[in-house]
């Protein structure tokens, strides 16, 4: 009977290994979205500084004992631009909406709010985004949802637009609020 030669053996078996491992993250709830540490904890601190002409966003702010959705933006940000009509939407409906606007020029993030419009009751300046490192954001935008006490309920990253806000979003809003 002939010898077979681990090196024949060994690389269908890693590949086997490999394949497993892949199709079991593909196969698991919310394959695409990445878990946030701070989901049931205190909200993190804020930024000390408002965006120019704006109220500044505070810790009791989050505890006021409503439901508060804090979006982490920037006036450079394409996709940011392009959720802000539904931020504004979500303002004018009601929901006290947060504004975080982070690695941006202090003069770009206040014009960008005159020209389009304020959605945010209060706003945190962070030039160096050091607080929104402290909130886990990977990149703008990202919004969360802050429970009546403080607590972070929810991390949704990504533009509020389309089917994928509608979706995944107002059902997260829904339950946050009932």
């Amino acid at each position: 009977m002939a010898k077979v030669s681990p090196l024949l053996i060994v690389p269908p078996l890693v590949f086997a290994g490999l394949a497993a491992l892949f199709y079991g993250g593909l196969m698991r709830d919310n394959a695409g979205e990445i878990p946030s540490t701070f989901i049931g904890q205190t909200a993190p601190a804020l930024p000390d500084e408002a965006v120019s002409g704006t109220t500044l966003l505070t810790a009791a702010d989050l505890s006021a004992g409503e439901v508060t959705i804090v979006n982490f933006w920037a006036s450079w940000c394409p996709p940011c631009r392009a959720e802000h009509p539904t931020l504004q939407a979500l303002s004018d409906a009601g929901y006290r909406v947060a504004g975080v606007n982070f690695r941006d020029q202090a003069d770009d993030a206040a014009r960008y709010l005159a020209d389009e419009g304020d959605p945010f009751f209060a706003t945190g300046f962070d030039p160096r985004g050091r607080r929104a490192i402290d909130w886990g954001v990977t990149a703008p935008p990202e919004t969360f949802i802050v429970g009546p006490d403080g607590t972070v309920l929810h991390r949704f990253i990504g533009p509020l637009i389309g089917s994928d806000y509608e979706q995944r979003f107002v059902p997260m809003l829904e339950s946050a609020t009932e």
